[in-house]
């Protein structure tokens, strides 16, 4: 809370941005344990997280049965995506921690772009295919809406700034 003071921010500016803070790096936290899960259950049930044979027209054994090779690609698309996944919960945390409690501007919008570009490419094709059942996208839209508290708690925060104010660094 000492550099939003030398940086000039009211107190309510700085509550925001601690509270944005705290729920983008909660929005992280929640991307992290998604990605163990998806991880967990590409090698358990290797069908991801909330879908079936109804979505999917395939089982685990079914897949495998068709073709050992095509099972293991698509079991090592599963694991890179848990990669990245945790690898964007990552970044959200450490910029929301390190940045935007801070008061760095660069560090709030690069966690939203991060955030917008991923969810922006991942989901769409969910729906024409058939994909966006609850049980499959449901923590994720839990997780956007911690993010999107977090998005607009910043955004209020660092509007509120004055030009002079605003640590743009």
């Amino acid at each position: 809370m000492g550099t939003m003071r030398a940086t000039g921010m009211a107190a309510s500016q700085g509550s925001g941005l601690l509270w944005s803070a705290r729920m983008i790096a909660l929005a992280g936290i929640g991307l992290i344990g998604y990605a163990i899960l998806f991880l967990v259950v590409n090698f358990t049930s290797f069908i991801e997280l909330g879908l079936g044979e109804a979505e999917t027209g395939a089982t685990k054994d079914s897949v495998m049965a068709f073709s050992p090779k095509f099972y293991d690609y698509v079991s090592h698309l599963q694991v890179a995506l848990s990669g990245f996944i945790a690898g964007v919960g990552i970044a959200l945390v450490v910029l929301a921690i390190w940045g935007i409690q801070r008061g760095h501007r660069w560090a709030f919008w690069g966690a939203v772009v991060s955030a917008v570009v991923a969810v922006g490419v991942a989901l769409p094709l969910h729906y024409p295919y058939g994909l966006a059942t609850i049980g499959h996208l449901g923590l994720i839209y839990l997780d956007l809406l911690i993010f999107a508290v977090g998005f607009v708690l910043g955004l209020r925060a660092f509007m509120g700034q004055s030009t002079g104010a605003a640590n743009s660094t």
